[in-house]
Order: C-alpha cells, then structure tokens, then sequence
C-alpha cells in the first residue's frame, strides 16, 4: 500500500512521547474538537484517537477528506468505523490494555466476594462488621470472551483455585483445556457462580447477559462485567440485584456515565468502577511503544498491527 506520512495526535504530550518521527513524517496535533495545529484537514492521512471521549465525537475525522486510518488507544473499537466513516480502516490498541484490565477484572471478583465493598463503607461509618464471606476459592468462575484480556484474567485466575469455564465464539480446544461455544452459555449459566464477561461489543453480543440469562444463574452468583455496558440488559442486572438475588461489579455500564439517580449506585449488591480498566501507570509506556510501531509500519507502507476494519483508501495501491 502506499505510504501514510501525515498523522495527529490528540494532544502534544502523546505526540513528543512518539517523537522523534520517522524521516519523512510530519504530525500535528488534533483533539477533534477544534482545528488541527501544524497540518491541514486535508493533509492529514492517519488520526490517533483521544484515550477517552464520547463515541459520537469521532465523526469530526469526517472533517479531514483524505484520512485512511485512525488509531483507537482503547481494545475496544464498537461504533468506531461508522462514526468515521467506512472507508476510513480502523486499527485497535489491542494488548495494551490487558494486563491492567484482567487486574482490574480479578480485583472487581474479589472485592465483592471477601465483602471489601461493603468493609470499605463500614469503615466510612466507623462500624465494626465481622462477617463470612464466599471468597474466591473454590468458585466456578465462567470467563466470557478468550482473547488478549480473557486470556490473562485465565491466567491470573489460576492461583485463586477456582473452577475455571472459558467460553469463546466457537467450541475448540487450547493448550489450556475446553473452550465452550458461546451457544453452550445458558446451558451452562446455572453452574457459573461468578460470570466475568471481556467480550467485544457487536450485534451479537448486545444483551447477550440479558433477563433469561441471569435467570439461569444460581442464587447469589456475581456478574463481572469489563467488557461494554450493552453486554448486559442493565434492567434486568438491576431487577436481579435489587432483588437481592444476585450481585454484580462493574467496570462498565448501560447508559454510561450511570445517571446519578440509577438505583445501582445505591444497591447493597453492587460495586462500580468508573471504566478504569486499562487506565493504570502501565498504559502511556505501552500505548507509547505500540503508536511507534504503527507508525513506522505504516510509514514504510506495511500493514499495522490490530488492523479491525480495512477500509479501502488505506489499501490504495496495495
């Protein structure tokens, strides 16, 4: 394919953090929201995306007429080539955030099954609250979704002792043992005593966990989601928990941000992050590393890693 040479960064941090540039690139910096500075709309080829910002806010790349390829600095890529167009190819910062998202999926499981939430609040309140908790050991743990990020929850589980169920798209095995199809879930829901969900959104995940599902449940399972909020049916999740029958502890939400009169905030059973899970120390090294190799790559006309969507002005003369 033909060479891409003219890039922005969203802010000037990321783009000195990258630099120096390949000979023959040039870059500005473009946080969508205003006019790019130090190149022109209609110079720029290549866009790296802001880490964090509303999803309809990327359709300002329709601005500059000649983009090939924007660059997420997050896994997940959902909505991302429709808002900036389908001829525009779209490359995931796929790996970057695994180890900090499957800490932070592990961390959610045992936050809520050794109480700590609820110490955490007792402590607030100065209360003295001894109680017996589940725990992790000895839980069978269904992890939805087996990519970078399910792998390493797997492998963090393993120390806990836990009865591990991988489930991914299709039925097969690994060096690790059975991967269930992912049409063997209701199935096996009414085992999983903790449901970890790191699936990607699309059409066929949207409420995957939805009222039926958490009905197959056990009583008093936990539903761990770091995935996107539209994996799970949020009023069925809320029905179930302020029931008191299940528990969950989420990264991420439907709507997000939650509203601030949602009854989750409030219910006993429920802990919340606020999307936190790739966002540690380790993220600026690694998304830092992963920018200068698509960079170059890209530079050099090779094909980027994590490429999601090609769209066909970045295959031009391939």
């Amino acid at each position: 394919m033909e060479p891409v040479t003219v890039f922005t960064f969203p802010d000037s941090a990321l783009l000195e953090a990258c630099s120096p540039l390949p000979e023959g690139v040039r870059a500005g910096v473009w946080d969508l929201d205003g006019d790019p500075v130090g190149v022109d709309l209609d110079e720029i080829e290549a866009v790296v995306l802001p880490y964090i910002m509303s999803g309809g806010s990327f359709s300002a790349v329709r601005r500059a007429p000649n983009v090939r390829i924007v660059q997420t600095q997050s896994t997940g890529y959902d909505g991302v080539a429709e808002r900036v167009g389908g001829h525009v190819a779209v490359a995931s910062a796929a790996g970057v955030h695994a180890a900090a998202t499957a800490e932070l999926a592990v961390g959610l499981a045992l936050s809520s099954l050794r109480g700590l939430d609820e110490a955490a609040r007792d402590q607030h309140a100065r209360r003295w609250a001894p109680a017996r908790w589940r725990g992790l050991a000895d839980r069978r743990v269904g992890i939805v979704g087996v990519g970078g990020i399910g792998e390493e929850i797997r492998r963090r589980l393993e120390p806990f002792e836990v009865d591990l169920v991988r489930i991914g798209r299709g039925a097969r095995e690994d060096g690790h043992g059975r991967i269930h199809g992912i049409d063997e879930l209701p199935e096996l829901a009414g085992g999983l005593e903790v449901l970890v969900l790191i699936v990607p959104l699309d059409d066929s995940t949207h409420h995957l966990v939805d009222a039926a599902l958490l009905a197959r449940l056990p009583d008093g399972a936990l539903v761990v989601n770091v995935a996107r909020g539209p994996v799970v049916d949020t009023d069925a999740l809320t029905a179930e928990v302020a029931s008191g029958r299940l528990k969950c502890a989420l990264d991420v939400v439907d709507p997000e941000p939650l509203p601030e009169d949602h009854p989750l905030w409030t219910l006993p059973g429920a802990f919340i992050t606020p999307h936190n899970g790739g966002n540690t120390d380790a993220f600026p090294p690694r998304i830092t590393a992963l920018l200068k190799r698509q960079i170059a790559a890209l530079a050099q006309g090779r094909t980027p890693e994590n490429l999601v969507h090609e769209g066909d002005r970045l295959l031009a003369g391939r």
